[in-house]
């Protein structure tokens, strides 16, 4: 007879990785509500609060703005299966994994994936996408992601919306790190679709991923020549079930969607402009406490995440070996790199409920301590006393 494990007691972890963030006490008060049936009428109120707060963030007035059950990469693909057809003409910005992975879903898709490089860690710019616009037959959508999680570049939009609309196609956006700790303008941008996921900024567990569409993306939802391949990630179908309708699509995950409530409503007590301002005086205090470490950033300067931060591992330092430090001697989980950055970066997030002044002070404490042990001169309290200063300027 197979032994019966104990009751698993996770252990006490500071989560500034690339994802998730730290939860807030009341989003995890929420999951443990009792059980409501997905077609309760006392549910389906609460659907109704999620989309309007859901709205709130993306800054959109878009009706079809629902959270999709899955995570981040759910959404990215709901987006795409449901707008691109066979021989479809898509140009996507890679730069890092998640437009990678973009293109991947688009070829998945049928489409033909006209991919605009840019070196990872910096972002592409609006002549690269007006040149492969340029070299389109007929092009369907254009993709960038707005916040890389792989590099910490922050991509600007509007400039890239504009022409992809000026040559007749959609523009769509992966908001997964940014939504909810940096300006998301859905409709001040005239971004037609974009996804996210609630495990970054919107510090909820994974699970959900927020999707919008507008009315350009609606009418080629109600144009398209074929099914779209998914059945499960099928817009024309979830939105009977998110809309009026209510017509029976799948279970939905009913402590998700109450701790995603929980989460958006979090976000609405702070409000946006106070929580950008967090997020961004966080990172210009870990900023400044990682130079007076000898610490600098791999993305591009002027377009740096403020929830997400690449750092450069010194030559002569063992990458793997200095997280290990963190997690088993400090209790913090930072990233290591993926691709071309692999060995090469630490990535710390400060996203959400981890974008907080004692988490940037633990984090340049326990990374001095690890360089120490790497053999690295570092001047005590260095890096904390540069990051005391950017707080009391």
């Amino acid at each position: 007879m197979t032994a019966i494990p104990g009751e698993f007691t996770p252990p006490t972890r500071l989560l500034l990785g690339p994802g998730p963030s730290e939860v807030h006490p009341r989003v995890l008060r929420a999951m443990a509500a009792p059980l409501l049936g997905h077609l309760d009428p006392a549910f389906i109120a609460m659907m109704e609060d999620v989309k309007a707060l859901l709205r709130f963030v993306f800054a959109t007035e878009n009706p079809l703005t629902f959270p999709v059950s899955g995570t981040g990469s759910a959404g990215m693909e709901t987006c795409i299966v449901n707008l691109v057809e066979p021989g479809d003409e898509v140009v996507v910005g890679v730069n890092g994994v998640f437009g990678t992975r973009m293109a991947d879903v688009i070829e998945r898709a049928g489409g033909t994936a006209v991919r605009v490089e840019a070196p990872w860690g910096r972002v592409v710019r609006a002549e690269q996408i007006e040149a492969a616009l340029r070299n389109c037959r007929r092009p369907k959508l254009v993709a960038l992601v707005h916040a890389e999680t792989s590099t910490g570049a922050w991509q600007p939009l509007p400039d890239a919306a504009k022409l992809a609309h000026a040559h007749g196609a959609l523009f769509l956006t992966d908001c997964v790190t940014s939504l909810g700790g940096a300006p998301v303008e859905i409709d001040g941008w005239e971004v037609d679709v974009a996804y996210s996921g609630t495990q970054k900024c919107l510090s909820c567990p994974p699970g959900l991923s927020p999707v919008t569409f507008g009315p350009r993306a609606q009418d080629v939802l109600r144009t398209r020549k074929s099914k779209v391949q998914s059945w499960y990630l099928d817009v024309t179908l979830l939105s009977q079930y998110w809309g009026e309708a209510r017509v029976y699509h799948h279970t939905a995950p009913i402590s998700m969607n109450y701790a995603l409530r929980e989460a958006l409503r979090l976000v609405a007590e702070e409000g946006l402009e106070a929580r950008f301002t967090r997020h961004r005086r966080n990172h210009e205090a870990l900023a400044a406490g990682l130079a007076a470490l000898g610490l600098g950033l791999a993305s591009e300067e002027g377009h740096r995440l403020p929830m997400l931060n690449a750092v450069m591992v010194p030559d002569g330092v063992d990458e793997a070996r200095v997280r290990g430090r963190l997690l088993t001697e400090h209790g913090i989980e930072i990233g290591g790199g993926l691709g071309p950055m692999k060995g090469k970066v630490w990535r710390i997030g400060l996203m959400g409920e981890s974008s907080r002044r004692a988490h940037v002070l633990a984090a340049l404490a326990a990374l001095e301590d690890a360089l120490r042990a790497e053999g690295r001169r570092v001047a005590p309290g260095a890096g904390l006393s540069a990051a005391q200063a950017v707080y009391s300027a």
